[in-house]
């Protein structure tokens, strides 16, 4: 019994599956609590605004710590009987899922309501990480879900690539402080306030209230400026190529759960939901998997046609026989060979 309620209780709080109408209700409401509890931190920010409702403002967010409490503690309750296979330990398993980005986000939500019973902080500060909220929805997004796997696997790249800004962004600072530095000391008279320009000039930003007036300054920058095209460009075409790779990947898997279900030569009605939910959970649209099913049962089809002009029938067991000299350009094939008589 404890057992089971923990099966149903994670087959709930995981995005609906297999056509789970319960499933697919509760990531509906947990959606739309979500998204009004974005618009309330929001509109909480304006003095009229919380002032006029205060106490409705309140009380929803009573409410708002409350449901997305018993959500995070019935996650971490249920871990163990999820899909995943890394959480199946009762102990390890949850250990391991409560510091998963997901579950961190889940903790951050509801945590700066108890800090203010326990520290003196900031009010506006606490109301402010509130907006943290707005990433769970990211759970029941296979668009945001895909960007931050992208952000995962390519977390070297970025690295790499932030870390050659910083050199640059160093490197920049001390060019334009040996240059301007006596002649603008209140905008250049040391390397950490010469890093205000050099982050604007880098990033091709250029505010324009900090500017070199030397020619030698002023060529200095311009060359700075020609470097940070490239520059501020690289992580942007990481997360491009990223981005591709990943479509390619769920592409990739999609059309290969695609064949699997075809392998019989049709697709029953439970193959057509697992379908349908792959490319939910894959972020691919109806168009692009319809696309890739087509593709799929026309190669089949070129390859059974293959298939039957390489074999003809026995005359007297009506068994496919080989034709000689000719060899099977197609796996199924294989099996036509094997059953034909010797």
């Amino acid at each position: 019994m404890y057992s089971t309620a923990q099966k149903r209780i994670a087959d709930l709080l995981e995005v609906g599956q297999n056509k789970d109408t319960a499933s697919q209700l509760v990531d509906g409401l947990l959606i739309v609590f979500i998204s009004l509890n974005v618009v309330a931190v929001v509109l909480e920010s304006v003095d009229f605004l919380r002032q006029t409702y205060y106490e409705p403002l309140l009380w929803f967010e009573y409410l708002s710590v409350g449901v997305f409490t018993i959500e995070y503690v019935l996650r971490v309750w249920s871990i163990p009987r999820s899909r995943e296979e890394k959480f199946r330990n009762p102990v390890t398993g949850r250990l391991r899922y409560m510091v998963t980005f997901m579950a961190l986000v889940d903790l951050i939500a509801i945590l700066p309501f108890f800090l203010g019973y326990f520290l003196s902080v900031d009010l506006r500060f606490l109301r402010a990480v509130r907006v943290i909220r707005i990433l769970k929805i990211s759970r029941y997004s296979s668009t945001l879900s895909m960007i931050l796997n992208v952000f995962k696997e390519e977390s070297h790249a970025f690295v790499a690539a932030f870390f050659l800004l910083f050199v640059l962004l160093i490197l920049t600072s001390s060019g334009i402080y040996l240059i301007e530095g006596k002649i603008q000391p209140e905008a250049f008279g040391s390397i950490p306030a010469a890093m205000w320009w050099a982050m604007a000039t880098l990033t091709t930003v250029g505010y324009g209230d900090v500017t070199p007036i030397t020619p030698l300054g002023k060529l200095f920058g311009g060359c700075i400026t020609i470097i940070g095209i490239g520059t501020v460009a690289l992580p942007a075409g990481i997360l491009a190529s990223g981005f591709s790779e990943q479509l390619r990947r769920n592409r990739a898997a999609f059309t290969e759960e695609v064949s699997e279900a075809l392998e019989d030569g049709v697709v029953s009605a439970d193959e057509q939901i697992q379908l349908e939910t792959m490319r939910e959970t894959l972020g691919l649209s109806s168009e692009e998997a319809d696309l890739i099913l087509r593709n799929r049962v026309r190669h089949q089809q070129e390859l059974l046609e293959t298939v039957e002009e390489d074999f003809v029938a026995c005359p007297h067991c009506h068994q496919p026989v080989l034709i000689p000299g000719i060899s099977p350009s197609a796996s199924p094939g294989s099996s036509y060979s094997d059953q034909a008589p010797q």
